[in-house]
């Protein structure tokens, strides 16, 4: 069984170190990949952290993985050795349920396997990408077409195809009014997919200090949302919103924002829940839904979309040295807009 470099959270409390973990060998199925770049999610940070429930420790997070090829096993039919291939937030499932068997393995009725602290078909508990290498069965890699370079590739992983799936899922494009709540990681991404689509983009942030930021991604209008006109000014505009914000808002104020038959979907995922007013949908027929990542059909989809667009994460790539460094700046909202690693400092 191979070790490899990596960084991982000796616990909760504690800062991620540099350290060694297994992988497995390279069974039949299976595509090793020398990862070159790992994006650094929000998520990460809860998990690691514990926010999300207890973990096993050492863990090694990273599920915004871009790479290259090295080893194939003799049963693989999808990848060869050279391919620029990504990895995303699941590496297995059971791939016979119904979701499954629909390309939708994010929910996977026996559940998803997670890249990182879950626990894979063969028992082992999952270590992510912050490492150099990592071994996944081909079904749950994808390609990273050439119009895109793997450093702003990696984020589409997760970051990406977390905001295209429900744009997607819910119609956006032409005629449609979208806003997306908060301009972060997820944020620019949802903004940059939903121009891309032919929506008209709004962007719904606490101040208005990303507005010249926000408006170069493809947003046509900016709002911030303490100044409590905002609520007034644009009740019933909507008919989508994505909220993107891993922290707790007040939801049944932005389900005012809904047009007749809208929908605001969730993709923030903070530790503590979220009530709702119920006349808040009520009173215009509106949704309140969730939204997770695509399956691997809808991620290598958005990767393509991605390469016709040139889209690209908005990225400030780093030694793994400052990973701590970099946990601190997310939570404090201190990066245009999403960490990437680079791992050959590992």
């Amino acid at each position: 069984m191979p070790t490899v470099n990596a960084y991982a959270a000796p616990s909760a409390a504690e800062d991620l170190v540099p350290t060694t973990i297994e992988r497995r060998a390279v069974g039949p199925r299976d595509v090793l990949i020398e990862i070159k770049y790992a994006g650094i999610c929000h998520s990460d940070i809860h998990t690691v952290r514990g926010d999300w429930g207890p973990q096993q420790y050492p863990l090694a997070p990273g599920h915004e993985i871009a790479g290259i090829v090295t080893e194939v096993g003799a049963e693989v039919t999808r990848h060869k050795v050279g391919d620029r291939v990504g990895v995303g937030c699941m590496v297995n499932s059971c791939k016979e349920c119904a979701n499954c068997l629909a390309g939708e393995e994010q929910y996977c009725l026996k559940g998803m396997v997670g890249t990182y602290g879950a626990v894979d078909r063969d028992g082992t508990i999952t270590q992510g990408g912050y490492s150099t290498h990592i071994v996944v069965t081909e079904d749950f890699v994808v390609t990273i077409p050439e119009g895109i370079d793997l450093d702003v590739a990696a984020p589409l992983l997760c970051a990406g195809i977390t905001t295209y799936s429900p744009l997607r899922h819910r119609g956006a494009g032409p005629g449609k009014k979208v806003a997306v709540v908060g301009l972060g990681g997820l944020g620019h991404m949802a903004v940059k997919l939903a121009h891309a689509m032919g929506a008209e983009v709004t962007v719904l942030s606490q101040s208005l200090k990303k507005q010249e930021d926000g408006l170069r991604l493809g947003a046509d209008h900016y709002y911030a949302t303490s100044d409590a006109g905002t609520f007034e000014a644009l009740a019933g505009s909507f008919d989508l919103i994505i909220n993107t914000v891993s922290a707790s808002i007040d939801i049944s104020s932005y389900l005012q924002l809904l047009s007749l038959d809208g929908t605001l979907v969730n993709v923030g995922a903070p530790a503590e829940p979220l009530p709702v007013n119920a006349f808040a949908l009520i009173g215009g027929r509106r949704a309140f839904a969730g939204s997770m990542i695509g399956g691997i059909r809808e991620t290598q989809e958005m990767l393509n979309f991605c390469a016709e667009h040139g889209i690209g994460a908005e990225i400030e790539v780093i030694p793994a040295d400052k990973i701590n460094e970099a946990y601190e700046r997310v939570l404090a909202s201190d990066v245009r807009y999403r960490f990437v690693i680079d791992t050959a400092t590992l």
